[in-house]
C-alpha cells in the first residue's frame, strides 16, 4: 500500500495526517519505537485458496444451527441470528460483542456508521471485509435495547464462536470493545489495561489483540489515534507470527 493510499484511509478513520518537511522534525504520525511496524508499505493480504468441502459443509451446518438457535431467551426478540461475514478460512478474525439493531435487521455484523469506520480501520492495515478478514460477534443474537450480554447468553453462544475459530483457523484475533474483550478473556480488567498486549484465546492459544469498538470511537474521536496504535501493533504481531518470530506477550 503506497503512502498516499494509506493517508487516505487514515483520513477516513478521522486521524490527521502530518507530512514531514524536508530536514524538519518527524510528523505527528511518527510513533514510538515500541509501536513501529512499517505499515506505510504494508501490502494487502493475498486472496486465500478455496476451502475444502468439509470446511464448506461445516460452515453450512453452523449457519443453520445459529439461525435456528433457541438456547437462550434472545431468540424470542431477535429478527434473525447474525453468523458473521468474510471468507470461510482466513488469517484475521475481528470480534465484537453483539449485533445491534441494523445488524439484526440485515443479518450482517458491523454495518452502519460503526461498520464503515471498522472497514476503514481494517483497510488502513491492508485488510478487506470481503476477502481477507472474518468479522463476527460473541453473541449471535441482538440483546434488547443493545444492553450488555448476560453471562448465560455468552455461555450459550461461545461454542458457536469456538466452532467458527476451528473452521477459520485464524492466526490473529482482534477484539473490538471492552465487552467483547472481557468476555473472550474471562476478565474484568479495563480496556486500557488489556490494550497493548498479546493475549491468547481458547485451546488453540490464538493470539488476541484488544482495541476500541468503532461505535465508541464515533462518540470519542479523540481516541482514534490510540486505536491506530492498536492496529499497528496488531499488524506487527501478525508479521511476527508469519515470520515465525517469538512474541513476549507485550509491546517492547
Amino acid at each position: 500500500m503506497d503512502a498516499s493510499k494509506s493517508n487516505r484511509y487514515l483520513e477516513a478513520i478521522g486521524i490527521d495526517v502530518w507530512v514531514r518537511r524536508a530536514g524538519g522534525p518527524l510528523g505527528a504520525l511518527e510513533v514510538p519505537d515500541r509501536a513501529q511496524v512499517g505499515l506505510a508499505t504494508a501490502e494487502p493480504a493475498p486472496a486465500l485458496a478455496p476451502v475444502s468441502a468439509d470446511v464448506a459443509d461445516g460452515w453450512q451446518a453452523l449457519r443453520t444451527e445459529i439461525l435456528g438457535c433457541t438456547k437462550c431467551s434472545l431468540h424470542k426478540t431477535r429478527t434473525q441470528g447474525v453468523v458473521g461475514v468474510g471468507p470461510q478460512r482466513t488469517d484475521w478474525l475481528v470480534i465484537g460483542e453483539a449485533p445491534g439493531a441494523e445488524e439484526d435487521r440485515r443479518g450482517e455484523p458491523f454495518v452502519g456508521r460503526a461498520g464503515h469506520l471498522l472497514d476503514a480501520m481494517l483497510r488502513a492495515i491492508g485488510l478487506d471485509r470481503g476477502t481477507s478478514v472474518y468479522i463476527a460477534n460473541v453473541l449471535k443474537s441482538r440483546p434488547p435495547n443493545n444492553r450488555d450480554p448476560k453471562p448465560e447468553e455468552v455461555a450459550a453462544c461461545l461454542p458457536y464462536l469456538m466452532r467458527q475459530i476451528a473452521l477459520l483457523q485464524p492466526r490473529l484475533m482482534l477484539a473490538v470493545g471492552r465487552i467483547a474483550a472481557q468476555n473472550l478473556l474471562s476478565t474484568d480488567l479495563s480496556l486500557s489495561r488489556l490494550r497493548g498486549k498479546v493475549h491468547y484465546f481458547g485451546e488453540l492459544n490464538t493470539p488476541l489483540i484488544v482495541t476500541y469498538h468503532p461505535a465508541y470511537l464515533l462518540r470519542t474521536p479523540a481516541d482514534k489515534r490510540k486505536a491506530w496504535e492498536d492496529l499497528k501493533f496488531a499488524r506487527g504481531v501478525f508479521r511476527q507470527l508469519t515470520d515465525r518470530v517469538g512474541i513476549d506477550g507485550n509491546l517492547s
